[in-house]
Order: C-alpha cells, then structure tokens, then sequence
C-alpha cells in the first residue's frame, strides 16, 4: 500500500490479521512493531481528512475491524455471533464507514455471515458509503435507501423459508414484496424524473479475492464522493 500513489491511504485490520489483535497475537511478536509508512489505520477510531480544492472539503472515516465470529483463536477481532458488538459505537457524524464484516444481507451470503447488530447501528448513522469486505463472493455495489421499502427487503432476506409452498402462500411476504416494487419505482421516479437527491449510503463490498480461491482476481472499484 505504501508504494501507491494515492495521497491518503487507509486501513483497517480483518479476521486475518492477527498480529493486530492482542487475543490472537503470536507469543513471539509481542514486542514487535509495524511502520505503517505514512498509511492511516483505523482501529475503533475516526479520521478527517482535508482535500483541497476551489473550497476546501472534508470527509470523515471511522474504522472497525471486528466481525461475527467464523473460525478460531487464530482468527482476529471476533465476537459472538449473538452479541451485539455494535450498537452506538459508531459516531454519528461520519461521511465513511470501514468495517470488515458486511451488515446482514448486503453484498452478503443468502445464509447471512454478516451482522445483524452492524446493519442495524447503520439505520442509526446512514453514512454516505459503507466499504468493507470478508464475504468474497459478495463483491461488488448495492445503493440502499433508508425507507419502509428498505426494511420490507431486509425482512424478506431474514424470513425463514420452509417450503416454496408456505412461502408463496404467506401474505406478509407478499405485502412485503409489494412495498419493496413500491419504494424502488418511487426511488427510481424521484431521482431519474425529478432529479432529487439522494439520500441513502452507498455500500462497496470491495473485496479483492474472487471468492475462495484465494486469487486477487476482483478488481479495485472506484467510486465519487
């Protein structure tokens, strides 16, 4: 990282990371250190950073590495998967939020690896993007709207499906789906034909591994703040 051209450079840690992570640190590298070469990492912490220009402007980043626990001690910075690792530990006035884990349900895996308690501080803060990673094959771009048809979504993805037949039978799926066709026409009229603004957070799941193939084959995305 420290070879890139970019003016600012930040990280944060992941699951993987363990020399970061006092619980899962190697005896040996106890006293060791690392020379982070002028990168900025954030570890439960916030960063303003100025960018000059005609007016000079300013974003805000907060960074946390911790994730719903997936393997074992070697793994760094897990919780619980039931505890709620998250809820007002994120400073409201942020513009972006780097995390690890994905929320539950977004740029995830069907079965939800993410957090549910992440998703649910993210309704509290509504930054205006949200990159992280760890579930590969969620890579890629979801803009999310803070609105009933939001939530309709998050409830049919939490839904426990028994059968094609008692799905396609309940009726609160299919008021939900109707609110979520509803909310996405209305999304698409206000910003497309009336040109309003929007006003939800951009969610980048920028993993660079293409799934589990352990191969750097995604490619870096690139996106205007």
């Amino acid at each position: 990282m420290a070879s890139l051209p970019h003016r600012f450079k930040i990280m944060i840690a992941g699951n993987h990371d363990g020399f970061l992570d006092p619980q899962s640190r190697q005896h040996s590298d106890i006293h060791a250190a690392i020379d982070y070469k002028g990168i900025h990492y954030l570890q439960y912490a916030t960063l303003t950073l100025s960018f000059p220009g005609v007016q000079v402007r300013q974003l805000t980043f907060y960074g946390a590495p911790h994730i719903p626990a997936c393997g074992g001690d070697d793994f760094a910075f897990q919780y619980p998967r039931e505890q709620d690792a998250w809820s007002g530990t994120i400073p409201r006035a942020i513009d972006v939020l780097i995390t690890h884990t994905p929320p539950r349900h977004h740029l995830d895996l069907p079965q939800g690896m993410g957090c549910k308690f992440l998703l649910k501080e993210i309704w509290r803060v509504r930054p205006k993007v949200h990159v992280f990673g760890h579930v590969h094959a969620g890579y890629g771009k979801e803009n999310v709207f803070w609105d009933e048809g939001q939530k309709a979504y998050e409830r049919v993805c939490a839904r426990t499906h028994n059968s094609l037949l008692s799905d396609f039978l309940d009726p609160l799926a299919w008021l939900d789906a109707a609110k979520m066709v509803f909310y996405g026409i209305q999304g698409v009229i206000w910003s497309k034909v009336w040109g309003g603004a929007g006003t939800g957070t951009l969610m980048i799941n920028a993993s660079l591994t293409y799934r589990s193939t352990a191969k750097l084959a995604n490619a870096p995305q690139i996106v205007d703040i």
